[in-house]
């Protein structure tokens, strides 16, 4: 393999792989077409089509066909100057069925040469300012020629003759081609493929793919299979009629050897497509954001996290909440044919893969004898969060005796700094004196969801502070007035975002008798400060000053329970018609101050949350465990809701949050308001804890508990895909943590909050029936 070694401060004895990115235009195809570019144009097509459900109403589908074969079509063939398009775009409709239409390049050849006797092409126009532009010159010629024919679609999906829709003979391929094409975009909704240095690697690979079929495509007896970042920048340049055409014109009876989109895939194909890319660099085939994932393969499993593509971060707002990144990451392993060790020797070898930091208790173990020497094996499939830095990989030998020892042998390491600047986002080492070579690739960081939790604190005055000696010393011993239920909403990293505040009672102690009582239920209000602790004094300090939401408590309307007014503008409303299930609660958001959208709070984990939990037990075992499931599985919803946002445009619904009231965590896309989510949570907890008359999520334990200690196993840091997922490795903070949302979230050395130690309260802050009574005491 040509390599160049690539050495760096932080990571030593690291290769760089050179090999696809020393492939010569003469030794391959000149791509004449910018792909990164025409790329990133395309998935924004895909998105907003996927994000229109008018798009694939039948009969707007068929409207879109007429307008593009009648309209469209004849239109910009008139305006060709010979090979080149003059550079306007159709309206949304028509440009989504010319791309369907593309995607066929023999059929779309034969459609435009029957019709026009020559190639239509499509202009290269990437930027918005010149897609603007384009759109708006379209018009003018469009109502030019066609003054009695709208430029939109204005089809009428509401009218009760669309059930006598005919589609013309013409149409019925084109009708076809489009259906086919409609979910498209799950294969390319990753956040990270957008990004530039994604898209130039993808480029690279397809560049090698290319290669690949013109020398060896004579000698395989199958069709080769695109991995999805290939498949994106081959769609890509089929987009492009003329430039495909001309590009490939050499190449163009090898081209049907490649498995379509959305064609069935053979475990041959797969093989065989492997085989041929090893041979030709001696590299895994499959890599990080580069998986195998086709239509009607049924082993194909979905990546547990739900990652979207976020426009906006509405939480950039608050400088306290910092965003979180993931990247996807994958490990393989090949040993060195030529330096075989003795077969007794390997068998005390294994290789150990643990992440630089945040989570230093994974240790993935894997024995040597599993690697071959005839072609690449994964060691592991992970999303690992940015501020993880790197892996590290071990040999290790087994070691003699009693305990469950091992010797380290050699270490190498791969940061994740050092592969975003590596060609294809891929870096080779060797190990253990070369008789062995890893490869890692990782996808370049993107935005994920923010998760947050609250954790009880100390009680608080009404000025902000800590109830405490240490205070009340600092105050010159005047009392603290005013007392306040605290939480501490600390994020992924266990760095501190906002305090809680949920205020009890008011006036203040003194020795004598005079004791803080509970306020008017209408006064007691819910808060959330911006910022971390001012702490004076080991633990104890001083809220942040900035009050970013509130929650006020009013009387509800008729047939509800409770009712909320948040400083946002919404109201909560909540009612239980039966206070022993939790299945009747029943929850309705209001906002007086939008009405663009629609948002619904539904009961468990709904839509994308929704993950089918991947389990390496026998199919025996889950069988016998299937009629124990149902208790365990209402237990598991209990507290979870699922937050959804319905538009115009969207009537399907997003989810953009999902938060469990009784744990008092939340996971919340960039787009979705943190302190409205949280204020959603703390409510919900208050009004049901006051309606069952009992402390339902420890709103009582007022102390901070012990947390895991940072780095160890930080909440979110990793997450094994479920290709990865054996017997071995079983921790549930491996998984996404609403799988197992009390183990994730426990305090250190505990699985529940309600079984920590009590402690005794000081006087000073007051007793348990003052905040029970503060809690749930009946409004008058």
């Amino acid at each position: 393999m040509s390599a160049t070694r690539n050495r760096t401060p932080e990571s030593s004895d690291v290769l760089s792989t050179r090999s696809l990115s020393e492939i010569s235009e003469v030794e391959t195809v000149r791509l004449s077409v910018d792909l990164v570019s025409a790329s990133r144009k395309n998935l924004g097509l895909l998105r907003t089509v996927s994000e229109s459900p008018w798009l694939h109403e039948r009969a707007t589908i068929l409207e879109a066909i007429r307008r593009y074969d009648e309209l469209w079509m004849p239109l910009i063939s008139d305006l060709m100057e010979g090979s080149s398009p003059p550079m306007v775009l159709p309206p949304l409709d028509v440009e989504w069925v010319w791309f369907c239409h593309t995607l066929n390049p023999v059929s779309y050849r034969k459609y435009c040469e029957k019709r026009f006797s020559k190639l239509i092409g499509k202009p290269a126009i990437f930027y918005k300012e010149n897609e603007e532009y384009s759109l708006m010159r379209c018009e003018e010629l469009w109502m030019k020629r066609y003054p009695n024919e709208s430029f939109e679609n204005e089809v009428d999906i509401t009218s009760s003759n669309l059930q006598d829709l005919h589609v013309a003979q013409d149409h019925e391929d084109l009708l076809n081609e489009v259906e086919k094409q409609r979910h498209v975009y799950s294969k390319f909704s990753w956040p990270y493929m957008s990004e530039i240095v994604y898209l130039i690697a993808a480029r690279q690979r397809y560049k090698g793919f290319l290669y690949v079929l013109q020398r060896f495509a004579d000698d395989c007896s199958s069709r080769l299979l695109p991995s999805l970042d290939i498949l994106l920048m081959w769609v890509t340049h089929q987009s492009y009629p003329t430039v495909y055409a001309e590009d490939l014109k050499e190449m163009e009876g090898d081209m049907g050897k490649i498995v379509g989109l959305w064609e069935t895939v053979r475990s041959k194909e797969v093989e065989e497509t492997k085989k041929l890319w090893e041979r030709a660099f001696d590299q895994p085939y499959v890599k990080a954001g580069g998986a195998i994932e086709f239509g009607g393969v049924a082993s194909i499993v979905k990546p547990p996290v739900y990652w979207e593509v976020s426009d906006t971060d509405v939480n950039t707002k608050y400088k306290s909440l910092l965003p979180r990144f993931l990247l996807e990451v994958c490990v393989f392993v090949r040993l060195n044919s030529r330096m075989k060790p003795v077969q007794q020797e390997r068998q005390h070898n294994f290789l150990r893969l643990q992440i630089v930091r945040c989570h230093r208790e994974l240790k993935i173990d894997k024995p040597i004898s599993s690697f071959s020497s005839d072609t690449w094996k994964k060691v592991t499939h992970l999303y690992c969060e940015f501020g993880t830095k790197g892996l590290m990989l071990e040999v290790r030998k087994h070691g003699g005796g009693c305990f469950k020892t091992s010797k380290l042998e050699d270490s190498k390491t791969f940061l994740w700094n050092d592969l975003l600047r590596a060609p294809s986002l891929t870096l080779e080492t060797h190990l253990d004196d070369k008789q062995a070579r890893a490869v890692a690739s990782i996808t370049p960081p993107a935005q994920a969801p923010y998760l947050l939790k609250c954790v009880p604190d100390k009680v608080t005055d009404d000025s902000g502070a800590m109830v405490s000696d240490v205070i009340l010393r600092m105050n010159n011993y005047k009392p603290q007035e005013g007392r306040w239920l605290s939480r501490t909403v600390l994020d992924h990293a266990g760095r501190e975002c906002f305090v809680v505040r949920m205020r009890v009672a008011g006036g203040f102690w003194r020795r004598g008798g005079e004791t803080p009582s509970a306020v008017k239920w209408e006064d007691r209000i819910i808060e959330i400060r911006e910022g971390s602790w001012s702490y004076v004094a080991g633990s104890i300090g001083r809220a942040p000053e900035k009050i970013v939401g509130t929650a006020t408590p009013r009387e509800p309307p008729e047939h509800w329970q409770a009712a909320w007014c948040f400083s946002t503008g919404d109201e909560l409303l909540i009612s239980w018609e039966s206070s022993t299930s939790m299945s009747d609660l029943n929850f309705c958001l209001r906002n007086q101050k939008s009405s663009d959208s629609l948002v619904k709070l539904l009961k468990g984990k709904k839509m994308q949350y929704r993950a089918r939990k991947i389990s390496s037990k026998s199919k025996e075992h889950e069988k016998r465990e299937n009629t124990e499931k149902t208790d365990d599985e209402d237990e598991d919803e209990e507290g979870f809701l699922t937050l959804v946002r319905f538009t115009e445009d969207n009537p399907i619904g997003r989810p953009t949050a999902l938060l469990n009231w009784k744990l008092l965590i939340v996971e919340l896309l960039p787009e979705e308001d943190a302190v409205f989510v949280l204020l959603l949570c703390i409510s919900i907890l208050r009004s049901i804890s006051e309606m069952r008359k009992e402390d339902v999520g420890s709103l009582l334990i007022r102390r901070r508990l012990k947390e895991a200690k940072l780095g160890a196993r930080d909440w979110g840091s990793v997450i094994l895909h479920p290709s990865s997922f054996s017997s071995t490795i079983s921790s549930p903070y491996l998984q996404p943590w609403y799988w197992n949302a009390k183990s994730v979230i426990a305090p250190d050395g505990g699985d529940n909050v309600t079984k920590q130690p009590a402690v005794s309260h000081s006087p000073v802050e007051g007793g348990d029936m003052l905040y029970k009574k503060g809690l749930w005491h009946e409004r008058r």
